[in-house]
This record gives C-alpha cells, structure tokens and sequence, in this order.
C-alpha cells in the first residue's frame, strides 16, 4: 500500500491579523509546519498552533524563515551558510521550547519560502541547513523538495529525510517549482491538483510545464493553508487518497522505518 504524510504551513498569523484557517484544517493533515517569528508568526501564536497540533495528533515541525515579515519570507535575501546555520537553530529553539512546554517533541524541519528554494538549489546553504538541524536533534526529519540539494544535504548528514511535492504547484523540467512570479505557477483547478497528486504517489511521475514527465518521490505532499478554498481543498485531497488507496500518517510514522 502506498503511504503519504500531509503536510501544512501554519502559525502564520501575526499579532492582530489572522492569516489562515488552521483549526479546521488540522482535521485532514498529518504533519503541521509551525512559523517561527520570522517570517510569519508569533509566540501566542505558536503556543497555540502547538496545542491545536498536539489536541489532534498531527506531528508538530518547525518552518524557520528569512526574518522578513514584509515579504512573508519570500524574497531571496543574500545569506552566507553559516547565517543559515544561524537562524535555523534560533528558530528550531523557539518552537522546541513550546512544544517541550506541553510535554512532547518536534518531528521535523521544513524551511519556509525562499530560504527553501534557494537551498533546493544552493549545496553550501543546503548543508548549512542541514548541519543546524543534526546538531540540535539527528532525530529530526528534514522535509526538501523532492531530489533536490537540500534532501541530498540531510542524506550525507545523516538525516531521516522527506521528499515533498506540491499539490497546486506546476514543476519545471529540472525537477524545480516554477517560480511564483510567473503566470503558471499555481495549479488553481482543484481536480487537476488533486490529479497531479495521485499520480506522483502511485506512479512516481509529474508532467512539466515543458510537457515532458520527469521522475518524483513523493513522501509528503505540501498544501497550503491561507487560500479563500483551503479547508475545501483539504478535505478534497484528504478524500481522494483514501478512494485511491493511498494512506495517510505522520511522516516519523513510515519515513524512519
């Protein structure tokens, strides 16, 4: 039987405004990425995405960022390893500290917009990345894009590693997201998403935006929490996997076996 992990971006509130519809769509997740006050976030609001985590036993992973709340943590910032190696043990000490605090324990590390695609590409930044995590918890899982620098970073370390794939993102020929800058780079038709998904699962493939179909592993799969149809796709999702036979669980579940 196929398994996969379901993953999601949240805790990306900030202060008095609420980005997101996390309460709800932790229902039809497995693995949740909790914003560490970089990018996104807050302590309240880490406190809190932590507890809604744990209430429904959705693994808890820390989404460390670009210190760039204008930008959400999107925009390329030039960065030395050794900056990344930095601010990710900051933010991993951060959300350790509240999930300790309720008396459990992280799961994973899944690093945020920018800081993720740039160390996709990036083997010194990858390994920076991954160098941070080991040495605060080799227990950790560190979710890449699937193929990239990043997942081959945390193999050489010796980390557990997930390959992620995204489910409304189009893919370009060398395995990379097609940028958000351009027009194509979300998949906005939910059955042609949900498509893509099944078949990246159960056949290992994905169509480029080149039309060629290149090689995926795809060990958890990436939606994205703050659209005006979140909570609808979630459950879409959710629901199609279970009548392709595919299971679901949290990544430590099946990835460390």
């Amino acid at each position: 039987m196929h398994m996969v992990d379901i993953n999601c971006d949240m805790g990306e509130s900030f202060g008095a405004y609420k980005i997101g519809n996390d309460e709800e769509i932790l229902d039809f997740i497995t693995s949740a990425n909790i914003a560490c006050g970089f990018h996104a976030g807050d302590p309240s609001t880490m406190r809190k995405t932590v507890k809604m985590a744990l209430a429904k036993n959705v693994g808890i992973g820390v989404h460390p960022g670009f210190q760039d709340l204008v930008g959400f943590g999107r925009k390329n910032i030039d960065i030395t390893p050794q900056e990344a190696y930095d601010l990710v043990v900051y933010q991993i000490g951060a959300l350790h500290a509240f999930v300790k605090s309720e008396g459990s324990k992280l799961d994973h590390v899944k690093p945020h917009g920018a800081l993720y695609n740039m160390a996709a590409k990036n083997k010194q930044l990858a390994e920076a990345i991954a160098e941070a995590i080991y040495k605060v918890d080799p227990e950790l899982i560190l979710f890449g894009l699937a193929g990239s620098e990043l997942i081959k970073a945390g193999q050489r370390i010796g980390l557990h590693t997930a390959n992620e794939v995204f489910s409304d993102r189009t893919y370009q020929l060398d395995g990379s997201l097609t940028p958000r800058s351009q027009e194509n780079a979300l998949i906005k038709d939910h059955q042609a998403a949900i498509n893509q998904v099944v078949r990246m699962i159960k056949d290992g493939q994905v169509a480029s935006i080149q039309g060629n179909d290149i090689p995926i592993k795809a060990d958890t799969i990436c939606i994205h929490g703050d659209g005006e149809h979140a909570l609808h796709y979630a459950k879409s999702i959710s629901t199609a996997l279970q009548e392709a036979g595919i299971a679901m669980s949290k990544i430590g579940n099946f990835i460390k076996k």
